[in-house]
């Protein structure tokens, strides 16, 4: 139980805690073992348990995109925010489709407009993928298999595509693998709250675990496109 505690205190949530270690519990330790920049051993070892015993706002810097905000005591374990606003991102990030990196999504999903195509990981960033992988294990705790299907978070909608944004000349946050979409078909660019099903008051919890990681939704700040989250402030 401390494991599973300790693995959900950073961030990388087990599901219910009861001592049994299974592979919600494994893939858990593995994303922090490969987060905290360790051997990824799928096991407890020293160097893990070290790590686990650390205050969870220890972070590192060039993995999570975060840095500690050192005018708050530790003990509050808050991190500051330093994505970009959009019209920063190529300095931030680089040059498009550069810098990537897969990480493993904690429950079975689809490719949104091919059902039969099973995903098992998604392609992010460096510097938004630890942050990503945390957010997407605070979700896992938070829904039922059933929740996530009912959700649509099931559905993929694309993560990495080098594109300009629709109808304009500047590239889309896509184009960095920074932005994340689900289930498109029940959240058109266009529909706003309440038709788009991820406005409906159930997503909030998972709209929430975006936010503690300074991810942008497009729906929470401006009632359209409620498919998409971003790691860039508008």
């Amino acid at each position: 139980m401390w494991l599973q505690s300790r693995l959900t205190a950073h961030g990388f949530a087990c599901g219910e805690i009861d001592g049994r270690i299974g592979p919600k519990t494994l893939h858990a330790l593995r994303s922090f073992q490969k987060a905290m920049g360790l051997a990824v051993t799928s096991e407890a070892d020293e160097a893990t348990v070290l790590a686990l015993r650390q205050s969870s706002s220890r972070v590192p810097v060039e993995v999570s995109g975060f840095i500690p905000d050192r005018d708050k005591p530790s003990s509050e374990d808050r991190r500051k925010s330093v994505w970009p606003r959009q019209k920063d991102v190529m300095q931030f990030y680089g040059a498009v489709g550069t810098s990537q990196t897969r990480i493993e999504v904690p429950w079975d999903m689809r490719l949104a407009w091919d059902k039969d195509v099973t995903v098992r990981t998604i392609t992010l960033h460096t510097k938004v993928a630890a942050s990503a992988e945390r957010a997407f294990h605070v979700i896992r705790g938070q829904y039922s298999d059933r929740e996530i299907r009912d959700l649509g978070l099931n559905l993929f909608g694309g993560s990495l595509n080098v594109r300009r944004m629709r109808g304009g000349s500047n590239y889309s946050m896509h184009s960095w693998g920074i932005a994340i979409d689900f289930d498109p078909e029940r959240n058109r660019l266009s529909w706003k709250r309440p038709q788009a099903r991820l406005s409906l008051d159930d997503a909030i919890p998972f709209w929430r675990a975006w936010e503690a990681e300074e991810w942008v939704s497009l729906g929470r700040a401006r009632n359209f496109d409620w498919m998409h989250v971003q790691a860039a402030r508008l």
